[in-house]
């Protein structure tokens, strides 16, 4: 066994979510930069490189990337040869959030109960975590701070089998047409297919933290992200919602098993502000 305090797990969770807020991935960048390129509209371009032009004062200056500083969200590999020491683990995790989000003066999103009161829990917690048992001795964190702009236009659907590739592909690209603006294009799609109806909205969410320019293993899949990407890019929203052919940067599929009279479709909408980072410890 291997022995990691919550100490540890507490430093990286706060680290990881400063990072995410601060600094946009490469591949983000990259993949604005490639938008840049295709952009027929003015304005679209001018958007774009506005886009570009604060992600790089926010990575300088250590200033939020967007006033929308998200939801905390960890997907979590925990390998099943780790002993958590010095504590408990959610309560490490939590610490963390409330480290990153009160010292980095990130904005605070999350009430505690989220029909009557609504009162602000003042430290962004609690975290939302996914932990999965893995082989091992390490601790894989990822995590993303989930803007709800973009989180509100997301939708699900329980399709049928007979609704197949083309359902699928009507369903995705409806739900960004009726989006619009609101998730400040552009915009991640990630899509989750298969498994319940809350394993097709996990697998929706995680799929959006996959780096952009990476397409599914499965040809198939990578395939029908490729025209769903060009469907949606097609619909003339554009940077900004002010039209043009960059509406999404990408489009993210994955798939868990389902039963034999279910086809769960789960669109979640990243924009472009996708603040989300890894470490392993």
């Amino acid at each position: 066994m291997r022995e990691i305090s919550c100490d540890q797990i507490i430093v990286t969770v706060k680290d990881l979510f400063l990072r995410a807020n601060y600094d946009i991935g490469d591949d983000i960048l990259a993949g604005l930069r490639s938008g840049l390129e295709k952009e027929e509209s003015d304005t679209g371009k001018a958007i774009i490189q506005q886009i570009i032009s604060n992600n790089k004062i926010a990575s300088t200056e250590r200033i939020a990337i967007c006033q929308d500083t998200g939801m905390a969200i960890l997907f979590v590999k925990l390998g099943q040869e780790v002993q958590i020491t010095g504590g408990n683990f959610n309560e490490a995790v939590n610490e963390g959030v409330r480290q990153a989000y009160v010292g980095g003066y990130l904005r605070k999103s999350v009430v505690n109960e989220p029909l009557f009161e609504r009162k602000n829990t003042q430290d962004n917690t609690p975290a939302i975590v996914y932990v999965e048992i893995v082989p091992g001795d390490k601790i894989c964190f990822e995590v993303t701070a989930k803007g709800f702009g973009s989180e509100n236009m997301s939708s699900l659907a329980m399709l049928t089998p007979a609704d197949g590739v083309e359902g699928v592909k009507k369903f995705v690209v409806d739900t960004v047409k009726k989006a619009g603006p609101n998730p400040c294009p552009p915009v991640i799609v990630g899509v989750g297919i298969g498994g319940s109806i809350d394993k097709a909205a996990q697998i929706a969410k995680k799929a959006t933290l996959r780096k952009l320019g990476s397409p599914h293993q499965d040809d198939r899949y990578g395939l029908l992200e490729q025209e769903i990407l060009a469907e949606i890019n097609k619909l003339g929203i554009g940077p900004g919602g002010l039209g043009g052919r960059t509406t999404a940067l990408a489009v993210h599929i994955e798939f868990h098993p389902a039963h034999i009279a279910s086809l769960p479709v789960a669109v979640n909408i990243c924009c472009h502000a996708a603040r989300h980072a890894a470490q392993e410890i």
